[in-house]
């Protein structure tokens, strides 16, 4: 797994390994994650990437927040509460010398605190598949202020989604056994 473009480009990621079976850990594929960053900023959606708040919930190695940092996104916020997870995103903040421009919460997504810092303009949500925990999330992060109105939302699940009150779907695509569904905040 690796950095696909900008500054980071080419930087080989910490390795998966065997993880632990409770972990979930199934980093989006290079693949998809190029298609996904074509497709962001392509011109259709503008360019949410630049400059952008970041939050990515699930964060399981940290590749999406990573590889929206390395485009040019201005900070990043972790959310992963698996040991093995944690470890990764660390190791990777480490690997791309990182560490002033993101910030990792060991904790579960679907309990979010309030939000003590500005709110994203840019959200990955990456959750165990088939759980319903992606859902949970998305309502977490909005009643804790953590979802800028405007923002744009990238949510990877293995069907298509139902997003709670005040996100709306833009589009969706599927890649294999991944749906990458475009959603924005709206009031």
């Amino acid at each position: 797994m690796r950095i696909i473009a900008g500054r980071f480009r080419g930087l080989a990621l910490a390795a998966v390994g065997k993880g632990d079976a409770g972990a979930h850990l199934r980093p989006t594929a290079d693949r998809v994650r190029e298609s996904l960053f074509s497709m962001l900023t392509g011109g259709r959606f503008g360019d949410p990437v630049t400059g952008a708040v970041v939050l990515d919930l699930f964060a399981g190695t940290g590749a999406l927040g990573l590889e929206a940092l390395s485009r040019g996104a201005a900070q990043v916020t972790f959310v992963e509460d698996g040991r093995v997870g944690t470890k990764l995103i660390r190791d990777n903040i480490d690997k791309c010398r990182a560490r002033d421009e993101t910030r990792l919460i060991a904790r579960d997504a679907t309990r979010l605190p309030p939000c003590d810092a500005a709110p994203a303009t840019l959200v990955f949500l990456d959750p165990p598949y088939g759980k319903g925990l992606g859902e949970k999330a998305l309502t977490s992060a909005l009643s804790g202020g953590w979802i800028a109105l405007g923002a744009t939302l990238v949510w990877e699940e293995n069907r298509p989604v139902v997003p709670p009150k005040g996100i709306a779907v833009l589009d969706a695509r599927r890649y294999g056994d991944t749906t990458i569904t475009i959603c924005e905040r709206q009031e």
